[in-house]
């Protein structure tokens, strides 16, 4: 291909390209990736120290615009994803107001996404006990998916699915062949009376293992009588494992995401009344932590993404440090590729296993196959990491609108430099969003 037919030329003499780190010269027109070979001199070359990524695709995101803004926006939180090299991210149903259950409020939402996102930005539906006859026309707008809780939301606007509403909801996605993803955890293993104060043990105590362990195997149950599609999300039980691999062993259509903040805490190390690193399911200990990061690698967890929960600090409860009270999650939106780095390469993990874990699984998981990799006929979406080069985190610098942070003061390895969305540069402290809304392809 001539010179002239390229918009630009990038050249990375390593790049993680089809699960190994080799050189490209990359050639992009009209947003894509016409070639890994182009015969052309560089727009772009990168630095010795660089990596050239595909852009990380997110699909487990809290905006909370509207209704929550305050919380985090479409505009905070895609400058954020930029700055972590993200390009795309998938938005959940809960915790805006109105939650994304049915036709009306999915519009709310994108009439205020739109013209201020800094990256390309999608949406699941919800799931909930009365909108079943919503599910179909989502589907039809474009939802991702359907996001369900098994256990109380945390707000009463998005109830949660008992075992027959989760039975009629998966008959209904089984026929339209949409995708069910499940917050699964049991009520009924829960401490009745949620734990306060500030011991960090005794509010792991009171969300035992076994709470995960029994929803995952009515997800699981239900998958298999429907012939539906279902995802766990936020997996922090390593007891589960075994249930998941049997029911993927047996045909159950199940994949399985974790998050950064479970391959990198434990328990043992949590301050009592340290409530930013309040989630549910919680942190569990370093036992488990291994597990979590041989299933990784074993293939029995399938992707990594942050489940960015943000909520402003008087939420996190940061003066009682009371983990009843504080709300649960773990904002790291901006951070997620660095701190899943940092921990892979000091288990002798490489750049390519981090690429397939927070680039090609999550938008295979969602059907976006031309973006997480850097491919021909795939978005231009690209990332630019120094992998050695270390920073500490000062929650001040990030750009999610509030500044708490469960990682502040951690040393992470992996600087995110640069970030490209379609081919051309993103800024995340400029004034034009380029970030488009997505549908769900077909």
């Amino acid at each position: 291909m001539a010179a002239e037919s390229y918009d630009a030329v990038v050249r990375a003499a390593r790049a993680v390209v089809a699960g190994e780190e080799r050189p490209v010269d990359l050639g992009i027109r009209d947003g894509r990736i016409v070639t890994l070979h182009a015969e052309a001199a560089p727009d772009v070359e990168l630095a010795d120290d660089e990596v050239l990524l595909p852009g990380l695709v997110d699909t487990h995101v809290h905006v909370n615009e509207p209704g929550r803004t305050e919380w985090e926006g479409f505009d905070s939180a895609t400058r954020a994803a930029a700055a972590g090299g993200v390009t795309t991210i998938i938005d959940m149903p809960l915790n805006s107001i109105p939650p994304t259950t049915t036709v009306v409020a999915l519009r709310t939402k994108q009439d205020a996404a739109r013209d201020q996102v800094h990256v390309d930005v999608g949406f699941w539906g919800g799931a909930v006990p009365d909108n079943l006859a919503d599910l179909e026309p989502l589907h039809d707008a474009g939802v991702f998916g359907f996001k369900c809780f098994l256990l109380p939301s945390g707000v009463d606007e998005f109830p949660e699915l008992d075992a027959a509403g989760l039975r009629a909801a998966m008959h209904e996605l089984s026929r339209i062949d949409a995708l069910l993803i499940a917050h699964a955890e049991d009520g009924s293993e829960i401490a009745a009376d949620l734990v306060h104060g500030r011991d960090y043990a005794s509010f792991l105590g009171s969300r035992p293992p076994k709470a995960e362990t029994v929803a995952i195997e009515r997800v699981i149950t239900t998958a298999r009588e429907t012939g539906g599609r279902a995802h766990v999300v936020h997996l922090s039980g390593a007891d589960a494992l075994p249930v998941i691999r049997a029911a993927r062993a047996a045909g159950v259509r199940l994949t399985v995401e974790t998050c950064p903040h479970y391959l990198s805490f434990v328990a043992e190390e949590i301050s009592d009344g340290a409530t930013e690193l309040k989630c549910c399911p919680p942190i569990r200990d370093a036992a488990n932590r291994e597990l979590l990061w041989d299933a990784l690698v074993a293939g029995d967890i399938d992707l990594v993404v942050t489940d960015h929960s943000p909520c402003t600090p008087e939420l996190k409860r940061l003066d009682s440090g009371d983990f009843g009270d504080a709300w649960g999650g773990i904002a790291s939106l901006q951070l997620g590729l660095p701190v899943v780095w940092t921990e892979a390469r000091s288990r002798g993990l490489g750049l390519p296993d981090v690429v397939r874990w927070m680039c090609e699984a999550p938008a295979d998981l969602v059907g976006l196959t031309h973006k997480g990799r850097l491919a021909p006929g795939c978005d231009a979406d690209l990332c630019v990491l120094a992998p050695d080069e270390p920073f500490t985190v000062d929650p001040a610098t990030l750009r999610h609108r509030n500044p708490i942070s469960a990682y502040a003061g951690r040393t992470l390895a992996g600087t995110v430099r640069r970030t490209w969305l379609r081919g051309v540069p993103v800024d995340p402290d400029g004034d034009t969003p380029a970030g488009r809304l997505l549908r769900r392809p077909g």
